[in-house]
């Protein structure tokens, strides 16, 4: 699936996303990999995934993956976080190289309306080109741990930006005894083990 085009400046010249002050995603998960102190986090990997051009949409209602019947690549689908970024990757299984990157935000993962296997997703390259492609995978699991992947990594975030305020507390209570103070514990005496209960028995 070929990007989109760059837009053009005045003169005709291709201008990036980066030029155009529009925040690259891609371009700064591409330039994270060169530091090693950076954290990441594999959310979600999926080996089977398939890979498919998009044909125009047939209905304004959403996508259709029975629609979808021109496959371009076959490979694993990895849901990554690293630093402040997350991103799905698809990954070739042969020799580790990315195939295509879709940085996650608003609009970058539709579900298809008639199956949970198929999903759209918006991948991005490095100079800020985008495009749409349709990746589908085997099994429903596959489906499940790969949607649900996503919502606990944007709640995650969510919740990081957006911490709960702290009840406050009161005073700490002082459950130590003071100096002369004494405790007094009462214990009933049980039948059967001696003592003035036996004596009255006899």
């Amino acid at each position: 699936m070929k990007p989109s085009s760059q837009s053009k400046g005045s003169e005709g010249k291709q201008v990036t996303a980066e030029d155009a002050g529009v925040p690259n995603d891609t371009a700064a998960y591409m330039e994270s990999l060169k530091d090693t102190e950076v954290i990441e986090r594999v959310r979600c990997e999926i080996k089977d995934s398939h890979v498919f051009k998009l044909p125009p949409r047939q209905t304004a209602g959403g996508w259709r993956g029975a629609d979808w019947t021109d496959e371009v690549w076959q490979g694993t689908v990895k849901v990554v976080e690293r630093g402040d970024l997350t991103v799905v990757l698809l990954v070739d299984r042969g020799n580790g190289s990315i195939f295509a990157v879709c940085p996650i935000k608003d609009g970058a993962v539709d579900r298809c309306v008639d199956s949970s296997r198929y999903f759209v997703l918006r991948i991005e390259n490095a100079n800020g080109r985008h495009g749409f492609i349709g990746v589908a995978f085997n099994e429903r699991n596959d489906a499940f741990d790969f949607n649900t992947s996503l919502e606990d990594s944007r709640r995650e975030r969510e919740a990081a930006l957006n911490p709960e305020p702290l009840l406050p507390q009161g005073p700490a209570k002082d459950y130590s005894i003071k100096e002369g103070e004494k405790i007094r514990v009462n214990i009933k005496s049980i039948g059967g083990h001696g003592g003035e209960s036996d004596q009255r028995k006899r």
